[in-house]
């Protein structure tokens, strides 16, 4: 099967359409280690992302980029992570967002994305927050992200 890779953005926090609260998910900010790398690996593994197999060079390189991290938590354990780097023109991108495979399936994930989109939202002067996904991405990670209220859009060539 042929990856097909959905650009999607929100260009107003008015936009979001938060999910109902799930009780026990919370956001922790963390910063860039071993942490996020055993997190990515796990998260990613099962959906072939580029991060599940990086190089030690590569994910040294990667982690010494401007990035927030968050640790994404249910009723104190950790369940997934994402994180998110601010660009050019008030342009905040979700580079990772995912729940770790036992967390799967338990409906956590909308309220998850909510907290996460929120807080890209709150960096001061945002204009916009995109992210991308592909067919390789856990089933209901496009149907989540339409829902919260992200658009496709077409990336100039």
């Amino acid at each position: 099967m042929e990856e097909i890779v959905t650009q999607l953005e929100m260009t107003a926090a008015g936009q979001l359409n938060p999910a109902p609260v799930v009780d026990g998910v919370t956001l922790r900010v963390t910063g860039p280690g071993p942490e996020i790398e055993r997190l990515h690996v796990r998260i990613g593994t099962p959906h072939a992302w580029p991060s599940a197999s990086r190089s030690a060079e590569d994910w040294a390189k990667w982690l010494s980029e401007p990035r927030r991290y968050r640790l994404i938590e249910y009723r104190g354990e950790i369940a997934g992570a994402a994180d998110f780097e601010e660009q050019p023109g008030n342009t905040v991108e979700i580079t990772t967002f995912g729940l770790l495979p036992e967390f799967v399936g338990k409906g956590l994930g909308g309220y998850a994305l909510t907290l996460v989109v929120a807080d890209a939202w709150a960096l001061p002067g945002t204009k916009r927050v995109w992210l991308h996904t592909s067919t390789l991405d856990h089933p209901n990670a496009l149907p989540n992200y339409l829902r919260r209220g992200f658009r496709g859009f077409s990336r100039p060539a």
